[in-house]
């Protein structure tokens, strides 16, 4: 007996799924997810998300642990206390299509050290892997929170601050940091998304090793 075709529903829902899987276990290849840390999510219409469920190994996830959360209702069981904070990111910009949350080490530790506000970075190349940034010349913002364990609460901030003007000439960039918790970053697409973790990610990096070599 052939297998039934799926609909053109369903067709997005499973990419939107596997998108999820591979996200979540390129990140634990790097070791940016130890224990069951983190989260991925993953747009699939106007109306919902594929997202990781909480406590789940991101190096090892399989459909099973993938939650299809709708972008008006209420958190589905056993979903992570995190999911609200990519529930508000996609409620606030449409064009986001993807959230990619990290533990990895230089964004874990420089959250700490820049303090709640925010964090500058200029004079990078690899700045120019972000969107709108056309030179190393330019400044980036990246917003700084205090960890929160109310997270609705906290996607309020994080809500207010991104629909704030921006100081100077200062662009902001496409994520923020929670002090001692992680990197969130997005992008349009999950493909986006990844290199704005990556980028971002690795500009910590640069940024940390700076600080240690200068006075």
């Amino acid at each position: 007996m052939s297998a039934v075709p799926l609909t053109a529903e369903q067709d997005r829902e499973a990419e939107a799924v596997a998108e999820v899987i591979a996200a979540g276990r390129a990140a634990a290849l790097r070791h940016w997810v130890p224990a069951t840390s983190g989260n991925f999510s993953v747009r699939i219409d106007e109306h919902r998300v594929a997202i990781t469920r909480s406590g789940v190994d991101k190096g090892a996830l399989t459909s099973a642990d993938i939650l299809i959360q709708p972008l008006d209702a209420p958190l589905l069981p056993r979903s992570s206390a995190e999911a609200s904070l990519h529930v508000a990111l996609y409620r606030r910009d449409p064009a986001i299509g993807a959230i990619f949350h990290v533990h990895a080490p230089a964004s874990t530790v420089l959250s700490r050290i820049a303090g709640p506000g925010g964090l500058r970075l200029t004079g990078w190349e690899l700045q120019k892997a972000l969107p709108g940034i056309t030179s190393h010349e330019q400044s980036i913002e990246v917003p700084v929170f205090a960890n929160d364990q109310d997270t609705d609460r906290l996607a309020g901030l994080v809500e207010a601050r991104f629909a704030a003007p921006i100081a100077g000439d200062g662009l902001l960039a496409p994520g923020y940091l929670l002090a001692g918790h992680g990197l969130y970053a997005w992008g349009a697409s999950p493909r986006e998304a990844a290199r704005h973790l990556e980028a971002l990610e690795t500009l910590f990096e640069f940024e940390l090793s700076y600080r240690r070599f200068t006075p």
